[in-house]
């Protein structure tokens, strides 16, 4: 609730090339992938929602500045180095063309979502 609040948008993987891309995200951490428009900021969340939240720059300093001043009990790696550590480690291709609406491949393919196929 916290990175809605602070700008980020739920995207739901609930489709086949969304869901392969939310596994190559670290579940439940703050990472970002380079974007035309700049960095993305990205949280995977596979368990919750089975989805992947995106947020801009004025998203991740929202959520920032809010963890530096809240008691947050579990908070969030925010470290811009840890996760351009963890952007250069992960060497598969984002392919930002899955996540827009009309990248859903229609009713006759499967699509997967958290839990089963439909």
């Amino acid at each position: 609730m916290t990175l809605s609040e602070a700008g980020f948008i739920a995207h739901p993987a609930d489709t086949t090339a969304r869901y392969a891309m939310m596994n190559t995200l670290p579940p439940g951490q703050l990472t970002y992938r380079p974007s035309p428009a700049g960095p993305v900021y990205l949280y995977a969340d596979p368990i919750g929602c089975g989805c992947v939240y995106m947020g801009s720059a004025a998203a991740y300093g929202s959520f920032s500045a809010w963890q530096r001043t809240s008691k947050a009990s579990t908070p969030l790696r925010t470290d811009v180095r840890a996760m351009a550590a963890e952007n250069r480690r992960d060497t598969a291709a984002w392919d930002w063309s899955a996540w827009s609406p009309n990248a859903d491949p229609g009713g006759d393919q499967p699509r997967h979502v958290s839990g089963g196929y439909w």
